[in-house]
């Protein structure tokens, strides 16, 4: 787990979020963490569990099965067979779901306050005692393979993304999908997975949000019932980020059947735990948060280059990526557009950003982080998240006062750093001969 950044003034917590937040925490003898925060404004309670394990964890060989096991986790366990967790969930009025990302793997459920009891010894079966067998690791990796098929392999985005991956990372475990490459996948077997659920999804690599209409000190009493007797895990290896530095453009194409090119362009970013991150987050608002926003503005409605413009910037553990995606018109070259892109980028690093647009984007930036946090669902999230890739859910609180005090001379500091050529990645996609053309009748 990464270290927290040190707080400064501009971090300091928002005082109404601080009087809000009266989390409970407590750490189990077998290492599980523990977070409650009741709220009793409905009978409602929203429990999380976080998984520190994400592709960042895997190796060559293995890649996808993170993701593949957060399949694994809802075919059964000693207590609760197949499709009896859903099934016992559903019946008490809840629902669950899950994801993986680069660096964690979340569960969480919703449900009514009554069943509180229920959901703990639904979560806590499973952690103790998944079921792996060689029938449903069949099944979870063929609906894996299908998925990869329709969200990568067959999806202009998805194989742009997986190319560009591997042009910013040349060592590190980003370099690869999360859903993993397709040879990893059809042979990922039952000892590895065995292997990893005893090393991650031991209680102590997990740690349990509980938020809504409980009792603290009744809940934690329960929570020990349940969750006190799991045996811990082998502490897991750490993962060694040993990415060099880049030193100039990478690039590459993709040759795929569209009607139209697109690029996508990642700019190397620093890691969640720095506050050129945060900063970076005002960026992104700045330029496509709405149709107002600059690079929309610009070049979608002024210059009519583009169909559309995006930016991914989402947090990391280790140094991230600032990611661009532009979908262009049929004849559009996208050399071209690229240049309009950099000339905008730079005009940022080289001009800042006027009062209006700085104030409109940490409005938005505000209310965002707020709307999460007004539910109990968005609660547990928000925090987990924060603990994750902060080292303590209370540096997610300190966001609101954090975005309030950034200046223009940031952005323009922060967009000349990490916006410079040397940093960027680039891969175009250029329609194949023989594509589809608008009106066509692929059936004719």
């Amino acid at each position: 787990m990464p270290k927290a950044s040190p707080r400064s003034a501009a971090r300091a917590v928002d005082p109404i979020l601080h009087a809000l937040f009266d989390v409970h925490e407590a750490t189990l003898p077998n290492g599980l963490k523990v977070r409650l925060l009741a709220n009793h404004q409905a009978p409602v309670v929203s429990l999380y569990t976080f998984f520190q394990v994400g592709s960042r964890n895997e190796r060559p060989g293995i890649t996808g099965i993170s993701h593949l096991f957060e399949h694994m986790m809802f075919n059964g366990a000693k207590k609760y067979g197949p499709k009896m967790f859903d099934k016992t969930l559903e019946s008490n009025g809840g629902r669950s779901n899950a994801y993986t990302s680069n660096d964690m793997t979340v569960y969480y459920d919703d449900f009514s306050a009554d069943a509180l009891e229920t959901v703990l010894d639904l979560e806590s079966d499973r952690m103790r005692s998944l079921r792996i067998s060689d029938q449903t690791l069949t099944s979870e990796r063929e609906v894996v393979k299908e998925e990869r098929r329709v969200r990568v392999d067959n999806e202009i985005p998805g194989m742009m993304d997986e190319e560009l991956g591997t042009l910013v990372y040349k060592a590190h475990a980003y370099r690869w999908p999360v859903i993993g490459w397709m040879a990893d996948i059809e042979n990922i077997t039952r000892e590895d997975c065995q292997q990893y659920f005893r090393t991650y999804y031991a209680p102590n690599n997990a740690v349990l949000y509980i938020v809504g209409d409980i009792d603290p000190k009744k809940t934690l009493a329960l929570v020990r019932r349940y969750y006190g007797d799991i045996p811990r895990g082998p502490t897991p290896a750490p993962v060694l980020n040993a990415e060099p530095e880049q030193k100039g453009e990478r690039r590459a194409v993709v040759r795929h059947p569209a009607q139209s090119p697109s690029v996508m362009i990642g700019f190397r970013g620093p890691a969640a735990s720095d506050e050129d991150t945060l900063v970076l987050d005002v960026v992104q608002y700045v330029l496509t948060k709405g149709e107002g926003s600059r690079l929309v503005k610009s070049l979608v409605y002024d210059q009519k280059a583009v169909v559309s413009v995006s930016l991914d910037w989402s947090w990391r553990i280790d140094p991230g990526t600032v990611l661009f995606y532009l979908e262009l018109k049929p004849d559009s070259d996208p050399a071209k557009v690229e240049g309009l892109l950099y000339a905008e980028l730079e005009k940022l690093a080289r001009e800042g950003v006027t009062d209006k647009e700085l104030q409109k984007a940490k409005n938005n930036l505000r209310a965002d982080h707020l709307r999460e946090l007004s539910t109990n669902s968005g609660r547990g999230h928000a925090l987990g998240h924060y603990e994750a890739l902060l080292g303590d859910w209370r540096e997610g609180l300190s966001l609101p006062t954090f975005y309030a005090s950034v200046t223009p001379e940031q952005v323009k500091a922060v967009a000349a750093k990490y916006f410079a050529p040397e940093r960027r990645s680039v891969v175009t996609l250029q329609p194949e001969a023989g594509a589809i053309e608008p009106g066509d009748d692929a059936d004719a």
